[in-house]
């Protein structure tokens, strides 16, 4: 049986923080190119993106697509605290390595089993799925009546 999730208990998820393990080589890559850089060269602490969050965030990649990498990133990080500039300064590898691990903390992601289990189930459909088959319903008749009164207008 299902347990009926509370306000507070969705609220709260927002406000979740994880350790995160960065990889010493990302920090290090000469070393790693050696065979020296093994293991991790510290933590930082992230939490997960709120709405709010990716809405600030997907306005700013209107302009910049590198800035909503590096602004999710920033949003994210608990501890150590960055700045926009402090972030954009990093190497683009450990951007990328905790934009990943925000992505999944904030559920922005989907795991290959994840992934599995949606598609051995035929019988739920997606939001999306619904939207574009409601949309490509509405353009594909909205066409046929445009070509309509076209047929139809005065010479």
């Amino acid at each position: 049986m299902s347990n009926q999730l509370s306000a507070e208990d969705l609220i709260g998820s927002g406000s979740a923080t994880h350790t995160v393990k960065v990889p010493a080589a990302l920090l290090k890559p000469e070393e790693n190119a050696e065979g020296g850089a093994r293991g991790f060269a510290g933590e930082v602490t992230l939490r997960p993106l709120l709405v709010r969050d990716v809405e600030r965030v997907a306005r700013a990649a209107q302009e910049q697509r590198v800035l909503a990498s590096v602004l999710m990133v920033q949003q994210a990080l608990v501890a150590p605290r960055l700045t926009v500039e402090q972030v954009g300064s990093l190497p683009a590898g450990v951007v990328q390595f905790l934009s990943d691990r925000v992505n999944r903390l904030s559920g922005l992601t989907i795991d290959e089993d994840d992934l599995e289990r949606a598609i051995k189930a035929p019988t739920r459909t997606t939001w999306s799925a619904q939207s574009r088959r409601h949309w490509r319903g509405r353009v594909s008749s909205s066409r046929a009546s445009s070509a309509g009164r076209r047929r139809n207008a005065p010479s």
